[in-house]
């Protein structure tokens, strides 16, 4: 490089340098952003799940934002004339025939269609595995628990995100999803019916649906799960970011890599998720609405059934007896009450779990290492519970395709389901519950007695043993690292002295949790360093005394 271009390259960096420090002094993000450029990123698998979130959500809002220029919401009837012949000649929605157009018509709008559809399933499915990674492994603790709320509002705006878009091409399979939700809407006392007339605009299916489910999916919601994702994303950058147990690594530093890797690494993660969304959307056909044909209100689509994450809704409805009751002179359609009250509530359990730890385990300190799912056995086995039932009302949903896939009765489908609604979690939590223990338990060994190399060695006395091999320091640490709590007493401490009904009622239901948490049979009790020296001293004199052995590969 001769002169003159190292004087160019020095005069560039210096104006650039000029503008950051102007920008910076006017807008005050230069100190705070050169500290956060400075900070680690752990390195985990697991930590994606949330990647996949954030760029399946970009791909939705771009590829969004190009199907609203085609897109006409309106119910009004007109006569289909595009490219889809058999269709041609019926009277249709402008919503139908916006979509039939977009599909068949505009370059490219039926990959767009369907990389839309295929990312919002990504989107949820993602949010709900991120989730659950989050709550196995404890990342919800203090200071996190505000983000783990923000990412259940995120997973149930999703949801109805899905929702309100699923509904808006006015077919005739999202029109019987409808006269679902109209009829579990106008099943809640006194507000339902008041409900209904807002969301249809008059009586099922109104004239106004279409337009006020396209206001709802292309502002409300998007607004919202943006706000919630900057904010999100801002605490994360707040907080430290969590990272599993190893050597080095504590609550009070951060090991990983720096942020030009990380940025570097996440930039070829976008583009890897963008390129498998529209693969799926290229090869996979997703809600064909020229298969459905357009609404009638007198018709109802054969083996209808709505996207998997609401596939929970429509499952427990289908297997709830058809009871219904008078009320003061009202009819209470318990066929819809319940199973909506007990979808809501298995959502609301999820959302206010972290709170009702924090307030078993009376444990407010800033927790930044993430727990292994087996130290925590009763908290994996309700989780592991929580996903049996949603998984078997996601398989109630499909009663009547199981039934004529495997030749079976619908009845049958129908009772083995509401059956499995009961049995299965308890059986779930049971099995996760021991099995965590058992691992546990493995752990306790492998710290105490090394680890299994498949030799055996034959010792003086004939007696054929194997031998372990001890474990490294790393390894040591990772199993021994956790912290286990102890369970809360009911005695008056942590209340104030206080003594009226309400409060002792708290206190005692506070300490039968932390014993149904962590009492008796709910962890097995990790080696101490004294265990670990009496048992490792021992080995090496048994081992001196004996002298050498014969060995057996």
């Amino acid at each position: 490089m001769d002169d003159g271009s190292r004087e160019n390259e020095a005069r560039r960096v210096a104006g650039g340098e000029r503008v950051a420090e102007w920008a910076g002094g006017r807008l005050g993000i230069s100190t705070p952003l050169r500290v956060k450029w400075r900070r680690a990123f752990p390195d985990h698998w697991s930590f994606m799940l949330g990647e996949i979130c954030l760029y399946s959500f970009i791909i939705i809002v771009v590829t969004g934002v190009y199907l609203t220029f085609y897109f006409h919401p309106s119910m009004n009837e007109v006569e289909y004339q595009g490219g889809y012949a058999p269709l041609r000649g019926q009277l249709v929605s402008e919503a139908f025939n916006s979509t039939m157009h977009i599909s068949f018509d505009v370059r490219g709008g039926l990959l767009i269609r369907q990389a839309h559809h295929w990312a919002a399933l990504v989107f949820v499915a993602a949010m709900l595995v991120h989730m659950m990674r989050v709550f196995f492994t404890g990342a919800f603790r203090k200071p996190r628990e505000l983000n783990w709320v923000f990412g259940f509002l995120l997973l149930v705006l999703g949801m109805f995100g899905g929702l309100t878009g699923y509904d808006l091409p006015d077919d005739l399979l999202s029109g019987t999803g409808l006269a679902v939700v109209n009829g579990t809407i106008l099943s809640i006392p006194i507000l339902g019916t008041y409900l209904s007339m807002f969301l249809f605009g008059g009586e099922f299916p109104g004239n106004d649906l279409v337009a006020r489910f396209h206001t709802i999916h292309v502002l409300l919601i998007p607004a919202l799960m943006v706000g919630l994702l900057v904010a999100h994303l801002l605490l994360v950058l707040r907080h430290k970011h969590t990272q599993y147990p190893g050597p080095g690594r504590s609550n009070k530093n951060v090991v990983g890599l720096p942020p030009k890797v990380r940025a570097v690494k996440s930039a070829g993660f976008f583009f890897l998720v963008s390129g498998t969304i529209f693969v799926m959307a290229s090869v996979a056909q997703i809600n064909p609405v020229w298969v459905y044909g357009p609404y009638r209100a007198d018709q109802v689509s054969a083996g209808s059934q709505p996207d998997w994450y609401m596939g929970v809704a429509d499952g427990l409805l289908r297997v709830m007896p058809g009871w219904e009751i008078d009320f003061w002179g009202h009819t209470l359609a318990l066929d819809n009450l319940i199973p909506l009250t007990a979808g809501v509530g298995l959502f609301l359990a999820m959302g206010a779990y972290p709170f009702i730890e924090t307030w078993v385990t009376d444990d407010d300190r800033d927790q930044h290492l993430l727990d292994r799912p087996r130290n925590r056995p009763v908290r994996t086995a309700l989780g592991v519970a929580w996903l049996s039932s949603y998984l078997v009302a996601l398989i109630g949903a499909a009663n009547d395709i199981i039934a004529i896939r495997f030749h079976v009765s619908v009845e049958s489908v129908t009772w083995a389901v509401r059956i499995g609604l009961f049995a299965v979690p308890v059986t779930a939590y049971a099995v996760t519950k021991r099995w965590a223990l058992g691992l546990q338990r493995g752990d306790r060994d492998k710290v105490l007695h090394g680890r299994e190399t498949g030799i055996i060695e034959r010792l003086p006395h004939g007696e054929f043993v194997e031998v372990h091999e001890p474990l490294g320091q790393e390894r040591l640490h990772a199993l021994t690292q956790h912290e286990q709590y102890q369970p809360i007493s009911p005695g008056p401490s942590g209340d104030g002295g206080s003594r009226d009904a309400g409060s002792r009622l708290a206190r005692h239901l506070r300490a039968r949790l932390s014993r149904g948490f962590y009492g008796e049979g709910t962890q097995i009790a990790k080696p101490t360093a004294q265990e670990y020296m009496e048992i490792t001293s021992n080995t090496d004199t048994d081992a001196a005394a004996h002298g050498p052995h014969t060995r057996w590969n």
